[in-house]
């Protein structure tokens, strides 16, 4: 199971969330707040006050920083035919 801590407002968050709502994987979405409980977890498993924070539990991985944990996404977690082309453009389909 994927595990985001995050904050609504943080664009590297936003960034995060919306590679794990293309890759359609399913997760827990925490939000870390300063002084709430889940920013006390937060911390206690990366001991870092930072978002996005990434925990998998099911490979037993902790990531900071978007970029790093959209390539772990990509890398592990993604179906083969849902990895984006080097140069493809990243447009949504009208249906």
């Amino acid at each position: 199971m994927l595990e985001l801590y995050q904050k609504e407002e943080c664009p590297f968050c936003h960034k995060v969330r919306a590679v794990l709502n293309e890759l359609e994987l399913d997760f827990i979405c925490r939000i870390s707040k300063t002084g709430s409980a889940q920013r006390e977890i937060m911390l206690k498993l990366g001991e870092k006050p930072q978002v996005p924070f990434l925990v998998d539990q099911t490979k037993g991985v902790m990531l900071y920083e978007s970029d790093a944990i959209i390539e772990y996404l990509y890398a592990n977690c993604a179906k083969t035919e849902s990895i984006p082309q080097a140069n493809a453009p990243k447009v949504c389909p009208i249906e």
